[in-house]
């Protein structure tokens, strides 16, 4: 029992880790702005969520902006704010993307 509890730390570490670095290299990539800076408004996940469904360009993208926004939403605390935004955009074009169509088999269910 000890050695799977171990296996699980170590995962959860991996993840840390690879976190943190995707984190760094963004930072590297794109300084926090000047506390001058005008802001965005503030919105709500439920807010983004309700959007990009109703924005989504199938049934099926539909039904993956609740899963994809959720997913964003629990690493959300630990990133750069900037960083979030560019999952937010990136989900967007994934949603409005008429052409995308997620093969057979793959979905939230599926993914680990």
């Amino acid at each position: 029992m000890s050695d799977w509890k171990s296996f699980e730390n170590r995962v959860a570490v991996g993840r840390a880790v690879r976190l943190r670095r995707e984190i760094d290299d963004f930072e590297a990539r794109w300084p926090a702005p000047t506390p001058s800076e005008e802001s965005i408004p503030i919105f709500s996940w439920t807010q983004l969520e309700r959007q990009l469904v109703d924005l989504a360009a199938t049934e099926t993208q539909a039904d993956m902006a609740r899963h994809l926004v959720s997913a964003s939403r629990k690493l959300a605390r630990f990133k750069p704010s900037e960083m979030v935004l560019r999952e937010i955009l990136c989900l967007t074009w994934v949603l409005l993307d008429e052409n995308f169509r997620p093969e057979a088999g793959e979905g939230p269910a599926d993914s680990s």
